[in-house]
């Protein structure tokens, strides 16, 4: 079992940052959160796709360093693939 943990995963890169972290190269100042399933209690729109997360599902929240009352909450799929949207 080389390269992996007692339960047999591997372990986590530390060259990169996962994909639903903000990269600290990217120059945002942002910080990201995961809400679980049975926090999300309402329904947001996600900027990424304009398609709503219903209550119960679990997403990102990003909240801007400086302006948290600017915070958004983003499909996972859509956080990651951000920087490939037109």
């Amino acid at each position: 079992m080389s390269g992996r943990d007692r339960r047999g995963r591997r372990p986590i890169s530390r060259g990169a940052a996962p994909p639903d972290r903000p990269d600290p190269s990217d120059g945002d100042d942002t910080e990201v959160r995961y809400v679980q399933p049975y926090q999300a209690t309402k329904t947001y729109v996600c900027p990424g796709c304009n398609q709503d997360i219903p209550p119960g599902q679990g997403h990102l929240v990003a909240v801007p360093t400086g302006a948290p009352d600017l915070r958004r909450h983003w499909h996972r799929g859509c956080w990651v693939n951000r920087r490939n949207r037109r």
